[in-house]
């Protein structure tokens, strides 16, 4: 048999109305009481009959995840959306809620997509997982008025829009300190976007950390086309960089591979600093000095503040910013060269 309301409300010692409001997330219950409630529900394996529930309330209990699109080998690859997913997945079934991903090659199916899900009533809300300039998507959400929340830094309307970031402009100056600190002081800075906000705030940090110490800042490092891997060698004999600040983990492994090919050795003549702390940073030697940025924290509470947007509870635009962790390994050493 099934278990029922009055079940999970006697063995928690609520009233059964209480039980239904914490499977509705309803604001009028503590915290404290909603991880009793849920607690007992997992015990007993009581399941919400969640059509049940919608159909009356005209709501799909479902969030919308948006990736980027997919686009390269870089982004399909990439262990920061698929734990992003995780860690919403996570958090939306506290509350019982599902997820679906929107996912596409190129931002005008993407857009098709997400309108679909939306007038479709598929989901109740959406989740970006990226941040990018003229992005279709997000000024369908915003002009529409669709619940959602941003992983990253809007480019306009911050005052309205609620999203979930780290502070990457003090990431791209922390990393890029870091390798001062070490004696460094021909560094560059590699990237293979450069439409995402994150490029543009970890650029500026970079930029600053350099002009704080008095150092020459270089143009950013980019490989969007095929030559411009071919040209990277030219950029390494013009400079003599004694160090990389690269875009993240998994870009990281293929830049090293790179300037390994090209005459370089990490992290012995060109040390290498990165971002995410991704699987990535640790699949093979040198290990990757890389800060984390707490993938998981940033879904939890993109998850969160949509739910309270979902539930009435937020209607102006919200900044919340994820604290970071620089995490040392092999790649990068003391800068011992003469200049």
């Amino acid at each position: 048999m099934s278990i029922t309301v009055k079940e999970v409300a006697k063995k928690a010692g609520v009233a059964t109305s209480t039980v239904s409001r914490v499977i509705n997330d309803h604001p009028s219950i503590s915290e404290e009481t909603k991880r009793k409630v849920r607690k007992v529900m997992a015990e007993l394996g009581y399941v919400p009959n969640v059509a049940a529930r919608n159909l009356g309330k005209q709501i799909a209990s479902a969030i919308g995840v948006i990736l980027p699109p997919l686009d390269s080998k870089e982004r399909l690859g990439n262990p920061f959306y698929l734990e992003t997913i995780e860690a919403v997945n996570e958090e939306a079934g506290l509350v019982q809620m599902s997820v679906a991903v929107a996912s596409a090659p190129d931002f005008a199916t993407l857009l098709e997509n997400v309108k679909r899900m939306h007038l479709q009533k598929q989901v109740d809300g959406f989740i970006l997982t990226y941040s990018v300039n003229h992005d279709p998507v997000i000024a369908y959400l915003y002009e529409n008025e669709i619940p959602f929340t941003l992983i990253g830094q809007p480019y306009e309307h911050e005052e309205d829009i609620v999203y979930v970031d780290n502070d990457n402009q003090l990431l791209g100056k922390q990393a890029t300190q870091f390798l001062v600190e070490r004696g460094h002081e021909r560094i560059l800075f590699a990237t293979n976007t450069t439409r995402e906000n994150l490029y543009f705030e970890r650029y500026f940090g970079y930029q600053k950390a350099l002009m704080m110490a008095g150092l020459t800042t270089y143009p950013a490092v980019k490989f969007e086309e095929p030559e411009d891997y071919l040209q990277f060698e030219e950029t390494l004999k013009t400079v003599k960089p004694t160090a990389l600040v690269i875009i993240d983990d998994l870009f990281a492994m293929r830049i090293m591979q790179l300037a390994t090919m090209y005459g370089y050795k990490v992290p012995e003549n060109l040390s290498v600093i990165s971002f995410n702390n991704s699987i990535f940073s640790t699949l093979t030697h040198p290990y990757i000095t890389s800060i984390d940025v707490d993938v998981a924290r940033l879904g939890k509470l993109a998850t969160q503040k949509l739910m309270d947007q979902l539930n009435n509870r937020l209607t102006a635009g919200v900044k919340v910013i994820v604290p970071h962790q620089l995490i040392l390994r092999e790649t990068v050493i003391e800068n011992e060269l003469t200049e």
